[in-house]
């Protein structure tokens, strides 16, 4: 436990140098926040329009989509944050810097994290907060302290879930070296099918994408228990899936350092 809270002490001090570098770039962090805050609005947009030729996808009204796209951004944005500095891995890896983290008496994954901050995911946290207050109202969501705290622990939860895959495809850079394009596909997938109701996919696919690649967890299921869709007692446990999930990630993290090789420089 000690080494945990070291290993946390140690993290939030580097990010906070990260955050200090790059405010002395002011601009340059206001428009990375502006660009992540346009690219998601562009995307609600899309399922803006698709909604106005829809008026009713599978039952779900725009409200409560925009509820559903708001919990999935801002969980992806919770995830990425502070993530973001470990999509560099294949980079440090080939260049041989990642060397530099094994010979320093902290853990590697809590340097690489530090390394830098997202800056453009802070526009998506924005943009995913905004749509959860203004769809919730919309929606009609009968708010109570059980029903936020779900909430809160959903949005963790699915913060976890897109950690885990990410951090458990990243690992795999210090044995396969490149695995960018698998990353950006997995991601692809959580963005776009994340965003809709899993029921207008149906069969096959739904299933996938709830037990295979569980993308229903991060959004679908949490906003289907707040919007009053689903009521079985097995969904309030939704958010253990990314509990579960960023163990194993870890364990996956710590299999391929244990059989990393530097590259000699």
């Amino acid at each position: 436990m000690a080494e945990i809270l070291r290993g946390l002490r140690l993290y939030v001090l580097l990010q906070r140098a990260s955050a200090r570098g790059a405010l002395q770039y002011r601009m340059n962090t206001v428009i990375g926040i502006l660009s992540g805050a346009i690219w998601q609005g562009t995307g609600f947009a899309f399922v803006w329009v698709v909604m106005h030729t829809f008026p009713s996808l599978a039952g779900w009204g725009l409200a409560e989509i925009a509820f559903l796209y708001g919990l999935r951004l801002t969980a992806h944005a919770l995830a990425m944050i502070p993530l973001m500095s470990v999509n560099d891995i294949q980079w440090l890896v080939l260049n041989g810097e990642f060397d530099r983290f094994l010979l320093r008496p902290l853990n590697p994954l809590v340097q690489l994290m530090g390394n830098r901050m997202g800056i453009a995911q802070f526009g998506d946290l924005l943009v995913g907060l905004t749509l959860l207050a203004v769809a919730g109202q919309n929606a009609q969501v009968r708010w109570n302290a059980g029903l936020i705290a779900f909430c809160l622990m959903a949005i963790i939860g699915g913060a976890l879930i897109e950690a885990a895959f990410f951090l458990a495809l990243c690992s795999l850079s210090l044995r396969m070296i490149d695995t960018f394009a698998l990353r950006v596909f997995v991601d692809d997938v959580f963005s776009k099918f994340g965003s809709y109701p899993m029921r207008i996919f149906g069969g096959v696919v739904e299933w996938l994408l709830t037990f295979v690649l569980p993308v229903a967890f991060v959004a679908y299921v949490p906003a289907s228990v707040v919007l009053g869709k689903l009521a079985n007692p097995w969904a309030l446990a939704a958010p253990l899936v990314g509990v579960v999930l960023i163990v194993l990630a870890y364990l996956v993290w710590r299999r391929q350092l244990d059989h990393y090789q530097s590259v000699g420089h």
